[in-house]
């Protein structure tokens, strides 16, 4: 079985959203462990976020189930209508198609590491749910929720 040193994987800092709404994911950072072992079928990626980080806009996948476990420090989860404080060890799970957006912010004074899987359908379709955005798997583009694409300036 293949090891995989997360230290020696590429980390990307920020989000590829459009600005602004990229400003409040500007500082986390991700690792995509899953690529680095050659997965196809699922992605896996080992993310921090520091204080007053978010781990992405609130959205919701029309064909993707998500799966988070938190390793250190304290997330807030936040859903439609809720709030839940996440601590390490403690794991979160987003069946696909359920229209309640989530997204994860950390709130404390400390950096928080996280695993966040998916299952890379290519058919899905992920909304935001506070913002005029969504993104398709098939070409990552972001789009207004209308469909006119996001300008590139």
């Amino acid at each position: 079985m293949p090891r995989i040193d997360p230290s020696s994987v590429p980390s990307r800092k920020g989000s590829g959203y459009p600005p602004p709404l990229d400003e409040p994911c500007a500082a986390r950072t991700r690792r995509r462990l899953g690529d680095a072992g050659g997965l196809r079928d699922f992605g896996v990626n080992l993310m921090t976020s520091p204080s007053g980080g978010w781990s992405s806009q609130r959205h919701w996948q029309s064909h993707e189930d998500e799966f988070v476990y938190v390793l250190e420090g304290e997330l807030v989860l936040i859903e439609e209508g809720s709030e839940t404080v996440l601590h390490a060890g403690d794991c979160a799970v987003f069946p696909k198609n359920t229209g309640n957006g989530h997204h994860l912010i950390n709130r404390s004074a400390a950096m928080a590491v996280y695993l966040e899987v998916g299952s890379r359908n290519p058919h899905d379709l992920t909304t935001c749910s506070d913002v005029d955005m969504m993104s398709s798997n098939a070409d990552g583009r972001f789009l207004h929720k209308d469909g006119r694409p996001y300008s590139s300036s």
